[in-house]
């Protein structure tokens, strides 16, 4: 008998509970913004002269802020074959990798091109280092053999050049390299 009561008991509180009201949910959508932040690319380049030429690249928006010799400029993107292209009615922005042309009314006003240096040694084994100096960003790309690529960072040497990363270091001087790995030379001319 106490079962059936509280059975009864609790059947009674189910019932009443879903007797009340609930409230009506509002099923409409309801717009949502979404801040997206723009992709946003800042350089600075140096011409032969030591003028300098600042970019704020948005390539959210496809535009360039160009600031040169004091002057503000806004640029449109423009689609390239390869690199870049910005213009506006007066001036245009060309450039690939760190190379960068800018003109005005058709007259180059500010150019800047790495100083690229390619150099291949060979030992007296017959091993074959091919190395591209970036001169004007302090690094180089190193294949030892037709292997995989080397990016090196240059220090400060006392003489002749010195570049290094994590595993390997090259030290050089005049025509003679030599590269180690770990510790351990793994090239040397």
């Amino acid at each position: 008998m106490t079962k059936h009561i509280l059975t009864m008991g609790v059947l009674a509180t189910l019932f009443l509970n879903s007797c009340k009201e609930t409230p009506k949910q509002n099923n409409a959508e309801r717009p949502t913004t979404e801040t997206v932040a723009d992709d946003i690319v800042k350089s600075t380049s140096t011409d032969k002269n030591g003028k300098t030429l600042d970019i704020i690249y948005n390539n959210t928006k496809g535009t360039a802020t160009i600031t040169y010799n004091g002057e503000t400029i806004d640029l449109i993107q423009e689609k390239s074959a390869s690199g870049i292209w910005y213009k506006n009615e007066n001036y245009e922005l060309r450039g690939k990798g760190n190379d960068i042309q800018l003109s005005k009314n058709g007259n180059v006003i500010f150019e800047h091109q790495d100083d690229i240096v390619n150099v291949e040694s060979k030992s007296t084994s017959g091993d074959v280092l091919n190395m591209t100096f970036n001169n004007s960003e302090g690094t180089v790309k190193a294949y030892l053999n037709g292997g995989d690529q080397i990016d090196l960072v240059q220090k400060k040497a006392a003489s002749g050049i010195w570049y290094h990363n994590d595993t390997y270091e090259l030290r050089g001087k005049g025509d003679h390299y030599e590269l180690s790995k770990d510790g351990k030379t793994v090239f040397e001319n």
